[in-house]
């Protein structure tokens, strides 16, 4: 069925595709792999965008959300999680052992618990000298803190957007994808992006293929971005068009800032695969039988 093949998004990429493989160059299945780069990802305490340090919300608790995907009919979701490292096996669970798609908050955390994941501890000390920082830089207004501009976060720094996207192809070419994610950091609590929701942040179809974004979730969502990138796969573009495709239509959506970025990867059936962003910075880790290197998206819009 061809090689296997993994794909993230990010610099950490690199090294959560590492993670996971072993697990294609044995003739694992996608799902697994996946599950093990986000896994690596959530574990990661040098990564404050994902799982454990992952940077807090503007109470100070870090949030997780989660999504894992292998067709329409196979998918599942967390959001809202606070207590538990892994967001990603819990989306598994909810996949495999429920009737439903998507588990968020208390709700969620009494799944995990009662499925057997072990609660931990998300903040550490980086972590939380970072919401110290930041609570004393920005004094408290009357409204709520409503955008990436108002925080004074640089988009185009990649420790500031929220997630980690994974995209798979295993030797017998099954594809799966997921992504995790703790969030804008210093978002509004309650706050949740793209990234558990099925279509927005993560879609795949095994006839039309996967695709995964990241970046600002708001953006994805206003347009169904990975579902978008399929339906246009599904109608004969290329992934490089699929995901162009993407972006203009972002553009032609919203009136974009310097602070705006979203990137996006899009997986054929057949292994081709492309990406596309807004904006410089953003970067695919590509893993294959001949290649583990950082890739620049095919499409940029603002150069």
């Amino acid at each position: 069925m061809g090689n296997p093949i993994i794909l993230s998004t990010w610099s950490f990429g690199q090294r959560a595709n590492r993670a996971a493989w072993p697990i294609l160059e044995k003739d694992g299945g996608a799902l697994d792999a996946v599950e093990a780069a986000c896994k690596d990802a959530e574990a990661d305490p040098n990564n404050r965008t994902v799982g454990f340090a992952g940077l807090p919300d503007a109470s100070g608790k870090p949030s997780l959300d989660a999504a894992i995907m292998l067709s329409p009919r196979q998918r599942g979701s967390v959001a809202f999680v606070r207590n538990f490292m892994h967001p990603i096996s819990i989306s598994r669970r909810v996949m495999e052992a429920t009737p439903h798609v998507l588990l968020a908050g208390d709700g969620a955390e009494q799944f995990a618990r009662a499925q057997g994941f072990k609660p931990s501890d998300l903040v550490n000390e980086e972590s939380r000298a970072a919401w110290e920082k930041w609570r004393a830089d920005h004094k408290p207004t009357a409204r709520p803190v409503r955008n990436i501009e108002e925080l004074g976060l640089s988009a185009v720094d990649e420790g500031n957007h929220d997630t980690i996207g994974v995209l798979a192809r295993d030797a017998r070419g099954t594809l799966a994808g997921g992504c995790t994610t703790s969030g804008l950091a210093f978002k509004i609590p309650g706050r949740v992006g793209d990234s558990p929701i099925i279509g927005h942040g993560l879609y795949v179809d095994p006839k039309a293929g996967a695709a995964v974004a990241t970046g600002h979730g708001e953006l994805v969502m206003g347009i169904c971005g990975s579902f978008l990138a399929i339906e246009l796969m599904r109608e004969g573009k290329s992934p490089s068009a699929a995901a162009t495709q993407v972006i203009l239509r972002i553009a032609d959506t919203y009136e974009l800032t310097g602070q705006d970025q979203v990137g996006i990867i899009t997986l054929a059936p057949d292994g081709s695969w492309s990406s596309a962003s807004i904006r410089g910075g953003f970067k695919v880790a590509l893993r294959d039988p001949t290649r583990d290197e950082m890739v620049e998206p095919g499409f940029v819009l603002m150069k």
